[in-house]
């Protein structure tokens, strides 16, 4: 079998229209990295895919013509045998009684057998309990206020969530908060992750462990960080890793009942996951390479050496990193409880990274659903005419299958911990990904099909046990069905006003948008309300010498097109409430208002397509939040969202 008929096998889709329109065919050098990289497995003859039966709906799957009659069948969990039958012609009616899991099903003819995952899911995704509410939205890391350590963390997060309260919302609204690399401060995407199992241990406040021991060296450091205009990452945690340590000292010497049993509590919790985790992040600082590079016996995640790894010498550094995630999911819990507390009806809504970085915890705990030669990305389209490579590692279909998801599973959870909401970036990557092997370009790129429909069960069957609404990015164009899919299941849509145009520019009415979205007039992508209006996103990047892919009479034409429909929905001003105003007055569910916006900050928080022309990822807010209610036109805000506010005039 050559080369382009053993990916099509594996449905591996080698040849596509790009966004441009052009024919693109994957050069065979790049292909044969990508078959390489990839768990080999066919369809197998009898099922061929993973099974899904939905609650309250019929479920049957056709056979080939060429089984062999009869086919058996059997449903197996760890616990045991769950369910099984015969079938004695070309179809197979599931049991609608399949409690609700994920399970193996054994199926044979006279010569074939197969395992293919079967997931018993809910009918849909939770789908919330309110009617219309909105969001603050937020860069954590930019809030500055009089107490932190020169970047927000999770006592900022509270003093957000109140902020939030005051102004009528029912939540927070934040970037990804997984753990990054600690000894590589200087890399902030929260876009490009070490691991989406845990989280960015430079969120947490010191200072309110009760083990945190001031010193003078400390204060003095905290005054530059305090007043930069950027998150000087790299001090910052050189201070934090130093306070926590410090803690984690006194805490070993002389721990309090109650904290030694909440942390043998968390990590129990987190189990194997948790221990892996510790070990990997030792080793990587011990090896200082990539974990491929490793001594051999290294080079995976094994429960026994993990365990005697614990036992040895490296036993405290194990506990420490299992302290710092302690502390930071603490820290993000009590957050949450507070919106809770507070009668939010969302609390946290968090965002998921499409991927991981290759050299990261989740592509060495996860080999055989992560491929880390291979990079998620985009094929050329009028927009990024070369394509697009993010550097980051996906699962692949056939790991996934082969683990009955448990890593995407995990992710989720993990996700949804402390979550009312979630956002999955990229949610196209459920149906297929874009794969470019390391070292080509983006044009030589294949479509490696996922099951979308195993995806989504296990999706909504997460949804429903941690009572978190999924939010899927499903910006730019998608296969058709695509998004009806995606609603079947109970996946809201994510809908950008600044995306929400006609053919000739003009902006769709409120009627267009849809129930079960999240609506928004930009993202952390795209230019801030002020910038747009005062054409700053197109001065700053032709400055840097990026085609903004908008000329200056565009602008004009766009802010025209703002008022035209602004003023059909009698509207007569055009400032940011009047935007609000217009998106509150959707029937989408959601609706999230930009801090930045809030505050007329011109410049947005990430310029894609940039690394060090642009401080992506470490503007700072210009008011402290203390300050923040006298920086925003309160009665101007709560009057635009009066329709979805839970605070009076």
């Amino acid at each position: 079998m050559d080369l382009f008929a053993q990916a099509k096998a594996q449905g591996i889709q080698t040849e596509f229209l790009d966004g441009q329109g052009h024919r693109r065919v994957t050069d065979a050098a790049a292909l044969k990295i990508i078959l390489d990289a990839l768990p080999p497995q066919a369809p197998g003859p009898l099922i061929g895919h993973p099974i899904v039966v939905r609650s309250g709906r019929p479920s049957r799957t056709e056979l080939p013509a060429t089984v062999r009659l009869p086919a058996e069948w059997k449903i197996v969990a760890d616990s045991g045998l769950i369910a099984k039958g015969k079938s004695s012609d070309h179809a197979i009616d599931w049991p609608k009684d399949v409690p609700l899991g994920v399970y193996r099903l054994q199926v044979s003819d006279a010569t074939t057998a197969e395992d293919v995952p079967l997931i018993s899911a809910p009918e849909r995704a939770f789908s919330g309990e309110f009617d219309r509410c909105w969001l603050l939205a937020a860069q954590l890391y930019g809030v500055r206020s009089a107490r932190n350590w020169g970047m927000g963390d999770f006592t900022d997060l509270a003093s957000l969530i109140e902020l939030a309260d005051h102004l009528g919302a029912d939540g927070v609204g934040l970037n990804p908060l997984h753990t990054l690399f600690d000894d590589r401060p200087g890399d902030c995407s929260p876009y490009s992750p070490n691991s989406r199992l845990f989280l960015n241990a430079l969120y947490i406040d010191v200072e309110k462990l009760p083990e945190f021991q001031p010193d003078s060296e400390t204060r003095e450091a905290l005054a530059p960080l305090r007043a930069g205009d950027v998150v000087d990452y790299v001090g910052v945690a050189a201070l934090k890793w130093r306070a926590l340590r410090r803690a984690f000292a006194a805490f070993k010497a002389n721990a309090k009942p109650g904290r030694q049993q909440d942390f043998d509590k968390f990590r129990a919790e987190r189990g194997t996951l948790l221990s892996h985790f510790a070990c990997f992040e030792v080793l990587r600082h011990k090896f200082g390479k990539p974990w491929w590079e490793w001594p051999e016996e290294w080079r995976q995640a094994d429960d026994a050496k993990c365990a005697a790894l614990r036992e040895g010498e490296e036993a405290d550094e194990i506990e420490f990193v299992e302290f710092v995630q302690w502390t930071a999911d603490r820290q993000l819990g009590a957050a949450a409880d507070l919106a809770k507390k507070l009668g939010m009806k969302v609390g946290l809504y968090l965002d998921v990274a499409v991927g991981v970085q290759a050299d990261g915890f989740d592509a060495w705990n996860e080999q055989v659903a992560i491929s880390r030669h291979l990079g998620v990305g985009a094929p050329p389209d009028p927009l990024n005419t070369a394509g697009q490579t993010w550097g980051l590692a996906g699962f692949n279909a056939v790991g996934l299958e082969q683990q009955s998801f448990a890593p995407y599973r995990d992710m989720l959870r993990a996700s949804m911990r402390h979550a009312g909401a979630i956002r999955l970036d990229h949610v196209l990557g459920l149906k297929r990904l874009y794969l470019v092997p390391q070292g080509f370009s983006a044009r030589d790129g294949v479509y490696v099909q996922m099951p979308f429909e195993a995806l989504l069960a296990v999706t909504a069957q997460e949804s429903v046990a941690n009572r978190c609404v999924v939010i899927g990015e499903d910006l730019g164009t998608v296969p058709e069905g695509f998004r009806d899919q995606m609603a079947d299941w109970g996946i809201w849509s994510y809908l950008v006003m600044m995306f929400e145009r006609d053919d000739q520019g003009s902006f769709r009415n409120i009627d267009h948008y849809l129930t079960n979205a999240l609506v928004t007039f930009n993202t952390h992508d795209l230019s801030t309300y002020a910038g747009w209006r005062s054409f700053g996103d197109l001065t700053l990047k032709r400055s840097l010498g990026i085609d903004p892919g908008e000329s200056d009479d565009a602008r004009w034409h766009a802010l025209a097109m703002l008022d035209d429909v602004l003023r059909h929905h009698a509207i007569d001003r055009n400032d940011l409430y009047s935007v609000a105003n217009f998106l509150a007055r959707t029937k989408s569910r959601l609706l999230a208002i930009s801090l930045e916006d809030l505050l007329d900050v011109v410049d947005q928080p990430n310029i894609p397509g940039t690394v060090d022309e642009h401080p992506n990822w470490r503007r700072r807010l210009p008011v402290l939040i203390e300050e923040m209610t006298s920086k925003v036109d309160v009665v101007a805000l709560k009057a635009a969202t009066h329709e979805r506010s839970r605070a009076a005039l």
